[in-house]
């Protein structure tokens, strides 16, 4: 049975336990849940098991890599033996300590460890808040077991072991327990780990054993009350996010230092460590621990009700994938790593009011009309490909609504999103190429005039240049692929794509502002997407093309739906702009 099998197997327990402590938390009048945070966590902690499939592929085989070039003794039968095994469990736990350590005094290993800490509530759903990326650099601390000959499938086993043991210390129902809190990591000893107070702060790394702790100076007893989360706040619901902040606060620090040693020191200092020269530039407030805030965004109670049902029915997906992902091709188990991601993104979206209810189902029928694209589930595509378009069209329609705009602007855009649907439709089917392409064409001269709104003809003629130039290179590349009919029919495609992208980017040049640069960016996708289309159909196949194809078109048709839909606001309010006099003249774009 695999690791991730286990923890399929694991899962009930793990939310049995949890509702017994949400139930004791009701009885004590101590609740210490909240559906938003919980969620957060437990879906962080699908997501790290999902990557793990990848990450533990090249955790493990770097050890057994290692294992079998270096190892100074090769016993197994010692390892196998009931001692053997508590010995490797001491070891790992030991290593498990300097990794732990690590992650908390080295900025790079707290940059993958802080997702574990971020959460500001402590429970038992907090101990599946665990990182993505984590067995990037965290093998290296392991080193030592292999070196030592610590056979691979005892080194995979204790690792589960220390794993699993760590849950049940994430409570704050269980107090202080003797003696056991002297040897062992305990409910206790791990609240203290968890919180930002200053004299709890880096302390208490044991995973299994405290006594790691006790022998190298790093315990500190239970004593005021804790306050949890990080001295820096996450403030978001979103999963990817998560993974990502600290690494981008580290990248923007290290380009913005001046010194070439400081732009890599930033990585191993300690966290919190800046170079004086962006600490000036950049200041930070000081952490006061009297001004933290939980962060609580409000929701309907209906939206969190979708938000916890989708919850449901990805958790349900997470377990169908894990159970059956050691038997997949490396291609498939991508292709539904983007689709969990992607739906796990959307809810943390809604929960934290970034999407509403239709952008969600948008977003989740994207992905499953891309994955079953990809893996060539025709029934199932042929229903989830035009609904995403359709749900598209409601997002618009929606939007517009919510912002009280419309007249020209909106129709042009809801134009060129049901001509995308009835291109979808005919490339469905084989024998409709020519169809389809027809559609799409009008579809983008609908973008080309839309994007035209209070702009002169392409802004930018840099970026028509290079439009046109990258246009005219793909259609030299396709030319001897293409028969007399298509080479009429992919000209005039080429020349309108390259029109729709170069208006959107020189929109994006003139106003500078975040919807207008992401419909600029969605426009680039298209062009990367139907490239993508050709190169394949025509030119040459390559390996996962449907996924990429149908990725790229969905990433742009959202970013050009969602965002300029927002835009039209944005774009009468500068038209109107550009016509008031202003000292006797009337301004324009250029």
């Amino acid at each position: 049975m695999s690791p991730s099998q286990i923890i399929v197997l694991a899962t009930p327990v793990f939310f049995g336990l949890i509702a017994i402590e949400l139930a004791v938390g009701y009885k004590r009048q101590r609740n210490t849940y909240r559906l938003n945070d919980a969620m957060n966590s437990i879906g962080l902690g699908m997501l790290s098991q999902v990557s793990a499939v990848f990450t533990r592929l090249f955790r493990v085989t770097i050890y057994a890599w290692i294992y079998s070039l270096v190892a100074l003794w090769h016993n197994e039968s010692f390892w196998l033996s009931w001692y053997g095994w508590l010995l490797a469990l001491v070891f790992y736990d030991f290593c498990y300590y300097w990794l732990h350590r690590a992650g908390h005094e080295s900025a790079l290993f707290w940059a993958a460890h802080v997702v574990h800490h971020q959460s500001q509530d402590y429970n038992l759903s907090t101990a599946l808040r665990q990182t993505s990326s984590g067995a990037l650099f965290g093998w290296i601390f392991y080193v030592p077991m292999a070196l030592a000959g610590v056979p691979p499938l005892v080194f995979g086993v204790v690792a589960l072991v220390d794993l699993l043991y760590q849950f049940w210390v994430h409570t704050e129902h269980v107090g202080k327990l003797g003696w056991f809190d002297r040897w062992f990591c305990s409910p206790s000893n791990h609240r203290v780990h968890h919180a930002v107070n200053d004299g709890y702060l880096d302390r208490n790394y044991g995973g299994v054993l405290i006594i790691w702790d006790r022998l190298f100076g790093s315990f500190k007893e239970e004593g005021e009350q804790c306050v949890y989360g990080t001295r820096s706040p996450l403030n978001s619901w979103d999963p990817l996010w998560s993974n990502a902040e600290v690494y981008w606060a580290l990248a923007k620090d290290s380009w913005h230092a001046r010194s070439w040693k400081d732009k890599l020191l930033v990585w191993f200092k300690p966290p919190g460590w800046r170079p004086s020269d962006v600490a000036a530039r950049f200041p930070k407030d000081p952490f006061d621990i009297n001004k933290v805030e939980r962060f609580h965004p409000p929701i309907d109670q209906s939206v969190a009700w979708f938000g916890a049902a989708q919850f449901a029915l990805v958790l349900g997906g997470v377990a169908a994938f894990l159970w059956n992902a050691d038997t997949m091709p490396l291609s498939q188990s991508s292709v539904w790593l983007a689709v969990l991601t992607a739906s796990l993104w959307a809810i943390g979206g809604v929960m934290q009011g970034r999407l509403t209810v239709m952008e969600v189902l948008l977003v989740e029928a994207c992905a499953l009309a891309t994955a079953t694209g990809a893996e060539n589930l025709v029934e199932l595509h042929h229903v989830f490909k035009p609904l995403a378009m359709l749900l598209a069209i409601a997002c618009v329609n929606e939007r517009l609504q919510v912002l009280k705009t419309g007249g020209r602007f909106a129709w042009l855009l809801v134009a060129g999103l049901v001509f995308s649907l009835i291109g979808d439709c005919f490339l469905m089917f084989p024998g409709y190429f020519i169809p389809g392409l027809v559609a799409f064409l009008t579809a983008h001269i609908f973008y080309i005039a839309l994007f035209r709104q209070g702009m002169s003809w392409f802004p930018s003629k840099r970026a028509l240049a290079i439009t046109l130039g990258f246009g005219a290179a793909m259609y030299a590349f396709l030319y001897n692929g293409l028969n007399p009919v298509l080479k009429i029919a992919v000209a005039a495609y080429v020349i309108v794509i390259a029109l729709m992208a170069a208006q959107a980017i020189g929109r994006a040049t003139v106003l500078r502002d975040r919807q207008s640069i992401a419909v600029a960016i969605g426009a680039c996708f298209f062009m990367l997407s139907d490239s993508l289309l050709a190169t394949n159909r025509f030119a040459m196949q390559f390996p996962m093309a449907q996924f990429f194809v149908l990725a790229t078109y969905y990433v742009a048709q959202v970013l050009i739906a969602s965002n300029s839909s927002l835009g039209a606001v944005v774009a009468g309010s500068v038209k109107a702009s550009n016509l008031a006099p202003v000292g006797g003249q009337s301004r324009q774009l250029m």
